[in-house]
């Protein structure tokens, strides 16, 4: 049986499409530092390749079965993606010193500052929002948009 929302629910519900505007993809391309924007532009990347740099840059280098696992996708599409972005010098592979059979995948040093300033930008409303709440509200913020992550990414 489908859960009926309560009227909060509800008027949560009808804020979702007030977010619209943030994830539009155009809004995102103008708030990425032109060599960014340029090398994506140039090698064909899409947003589904742009996925995988916020995750490269707030978990360090991950394996391709990493990326796969964060961004819910196969090894091959994620190996697709990834070797997108190394063609673009995006992104780079090197050998896991503690295991010399893995290859990890990194943000490449030229455009790492692009990504972080490309971050912080997009990252700005969000924050901004986080100021007006208290540490309790906070918290509960957080906990309830990973709650909803998870529950969206298939995981319980």
């Amino acid at each position: 049986m489908t859960h009926v929302p309560t009227p909060d629910e509800t008027r949560l519900i009808g804020l979702l499409p007030l977010l619209e505007p943030y994830f539009r993809v155009g809004a995102v391309r103008e708030l990425m530092p032109a060599p960014l924007r340029d090398a994506m532009e140039a090698h064909g990347l899409t947003a589904r390749h742009g996925a995988v740099l916020p995750q490269l840059l707030a978990n360090g280098p991950l394996t391709v079965g990493g990326i796969a696992r964060r961004l819910h996708v196969s090894v091959p599409t994620a190996s697709e993606l990834v070797g997108a972005l190394s063609r673009a010098g995006i992104v780079e592979r090197a050998e896991d010193p503690a295991n010399r059979r893995r290859v990890l995948v990194s943000v490449a040093a030229p455009y790492r500052g692009h990504l972080e300033t490309f971050a912080a930008r997009r990252g700005e409303p969000l924050l901004r929002a986080l100021d007006t709440l208290s540490p309790d509200e906070r918290d509960g913020f957080v906990k309830g948009l990973a709650a909803w992550a998870r529950e969206v990414q298939g995981e319980r």
